[in-house]
């Protein structure tokens, strides 16, 4: 063959791009839309707390024997995740424990994270309590309850605490005390 003869077979540029245009890119957007469709609530859902702690999971947790997790790394992958998530953030904007964050001295530095570890466990069922102080214009603490598995972590329940406790035993009395209020309206 010939070269023209190769250069009859060819489609034209243009005819290439307008396939492209209307074809395979159309149907991407067409199934990204989809998901997001489907999946917006999914995710809703699971950062969508309820204002009271059930009896059932009350229960649950007073037999509850919960293992000190001292640094954000000792958690699992799948709660660091789902902190991730309930913070709505590119990345896990927490601090350790007695690290720098934005309290309310320190706002406007916005290489610290918002938020600061103060007490964490877990569970050998696969909960895990973090209680956390958020920075910003006024300071608040959270604790915020997982159930996780290798397979699959779930936001729980979580709302607004008091300041000053230390331990995840005096988290855990507070919850069940009722002295944790939920909904949080800021994560």
């Amino acid at each position: 063959m010939t070269k023209s003869g190769l250069r009859s077979r060819r489609k034209p540029l243009s005819s290439v791009a307008s396939h492209v245009r209307g074809g395979w890119t159309g149907r991407a957007r067409v199934l990204c839309a989809l998901c997001l469709i489907v999946w917006s609530p999914v995710a809703a859902s699971q950062t969508a707390a309820p204002a009271a702690l059930s009896g059932t999971l009350r229960d649950h947790l007073k037999n509850e024997r919960f293992d000190i997790v001292t640094s954000i790394r000792g958690f699992p992958i799948g709660v660091r995740d789902g902190l991730q998530t309930l913070f709505g953030s590119q990345r896990l904007d927490i601090a350790e424990p007695g690290a720098g964050f934005q309290a309310a001295e320190a706002i406007g530095n916005s290489t610290l994270p918002l938020r600061r570890l103060i007490a964490g466990g877990c569970s050998r069922d696969h909960h895990c309590l973090v209680y956390y102080e958020r920075g910003g214009g006024t300071r608040t603490w959270l604790v915020a309850l997982f159930h996780w598995s290798p397979a699959a972590t779930r936001f729980e329940w979580g709302g607004n605490a008091r300041g000053g406790l230390a331990t995840i035993e005096d988290v855990r009395n507070a919850v069940l005390a009722g002295a944790v209020k939920g909904p949080a309206t800021s994560w």
